[in-house]
């Protein structure tokens, strides 16, 4: 006859503490609260301190008792600054401002240390502001440093001029390689056209990808005729 083996006693499992819970509870709401509340506090202390600045500039050149600021109006410097850009630009626009434009323009071109700057700020502005090329308005991928590792980068545009000229057989783009986490610094390549795949992101979506080292990544759907079928059966 078996005999019978000692009965197993129970596991007994210790329940986690109330205040063990809360405390956990608590933290997570916590951290949800600094992931709500940073982004926008810094960006609301980031235009404060931009308008403080551009008050603090225009308010010496401005009467006390014509400032608006000491009558507690801050932003005055910030709607002065843009109302004169707006001023500049009107008469620029006319015959007169178009002489003007030209005067200073011939003088700086030919100042020895300050051409080279004056010249090189107003190719990137004339660029960005007038959109005389596609500039940062693809997104694509390049293998870079080496075969085998893929960086994001932008399309500034088509290869030109001289440099363009000794690739004169090959499609040549400009590529545009930005450091992470700050994009406004990098390398600019030259890369045959058919060495750099585009993607679907807008220049927006890369630059977060880029700043955030990779944490956001913008969501992506196939186009429709990639997609499988669904059977109906």
């Amino acid at each position: 006859m078996n005999e019978q083996s000692p009965a197993r006693p129970a596991k007994v499992t210790k329940a986690v503490p109330f205040h063990i819970g809360m405390l956990a509870r608590l933290r997570a709401y916590f951290f949800a609260g600094i992931l709500v509340t940073a982004p926008i506090s810094i960006t609301f202390y980031i235009a404060w301190q931009f308008i403080k600045f551009m008050d603090n500039q225009v308010s010496p050149l401005v009467p006390p008792e014509l400032n608006p600021q000491y009558w507690g109006f801050p932003g005055f410097g910030l709607i002065a600054v843009m109302v004169g850009l707006t001023l500049i630009g009107m008469v620029t626009a006319g015959f007169v401002g178009r002489i003007l434009v030209k005067v200073y323009d011939i003088i700086l071109q030919r100042m020895p240390v300050l051409s080279g700057i004056y010249s090189a700020v107003k190719q990137i502005f004339e660029t960005m502001l007038a959109q005389k090329a596609n500039a940062f308005r693809e997104v694509a991928l390049i293998e870079y440093p080496r075969k085998g590792i893929w960086t994001m980068a932008f399309i500034t545009g088509t290869t030109a001029g001289e440099i363009g000229e000794v690739f004169a057989d090959d499609d040549m783009v400009n590529v545009f390689v930005p450091t992470t986490p700050n994009p406004t610094s990098g390398f600019l390549l030259f890369l045959p056209r058919r060495d750099v795949r585009v993607l679907d992101m807008n220049v927006e979506e890369g630059l977060k990808m880029v700043i955030s080292t990779g944490i956001l990544v913008p969501s992506h759907r196939k186009p429709l005729e990639d997609q499988p079928e669904l059977s109906l059966t």
